[in-house]
């Protein structure tokens, strides 16, 4: 699951949205959620009550949430305006549940495996954000167009710019989540081989 903002903020003569230096920024940050019980049904059951909120009525067995942050820097010269930076900045957070009781081998090995394959998901989520801010980044470079003292126009392209991209990427997630979740797929695959069921 993910949970996504976009920050588009207009300040006089710089489109500022938090704050970024030259080229793109990463912070992360890994959250854990405690989990207990004697078989891998108890520990299913366990991330079904305690898991990171998917909706109203359900929860996630973990999560990648980002926030996305662009600091556009623009100069108008002789009545052209131009791009003359754009910074931006991602900050990820991973949600993993963490096993706090005491188990046997055989349990201890299947949820090793388990949670192998839960990072390796949620961290698909983190590598399709990161290629959505390169692709930001590669579609704002250059961008110039004559313009108002404001340089309103070309704020409003590289807004433009940056809202197509990220609904381009926001579909891939989905489609991601999509086959991930899919009857059989590996979402289900991991449970059912926590569970014994493999």
């Amino acid at each position: 699951m993910r949970r996504i903002s976009l920050a588009i903020l207009a300040a006089a003569g710089v489109l500022f949205c938090g704050t970024a230096s030259a080229g793109t920024k990463l912070t992360v940050h890994v959250r854990t959620y405690n989990v207990a019980g004697r078989t891998g049904a108890e520990l299913i059951e366990a991330m079904d009550g305690l898991g990171p909120r998917h909706g109203h009525a359900t929860r996630a067995i973990a999560e990648t949430s980002y926030a996305v942050h662009w600091d556009l820097d623009v100069k108008r010269d002789n009545g052209i305006c131009r791009l003359r930076r754009a910074d931006g900045t991602i900050d990820l957070t991973y949600t993993f549940p963490r096993r706090t009781s005491p188990s046997g081998p055989v349990l201890r090995r299947r949820w090793d495996r388990f949670m192998a394959g839960v990072r390796q998901h949620e961290h698909t989520h983190g590598r399709i954000a990161k290629q959505m801010m390169r692709a930001t980044e590669t579609a704002l470079a250059g961008l110039e167009r004559p313009d108002n003292w404001f340089c309103t126009g070309l704020r409003w392209d590289a807004r433009r710019r940056i809202d197509t991209i990220y609904a381009d990427y926001e579909a891939r997630q989905n489609a991601f989540d999509a086959r991930e979740h899919r009857d059989g797929g590996h979402v289900e695959k991991l449970v059912n081989a926590l569970m014994g069921k493999n």
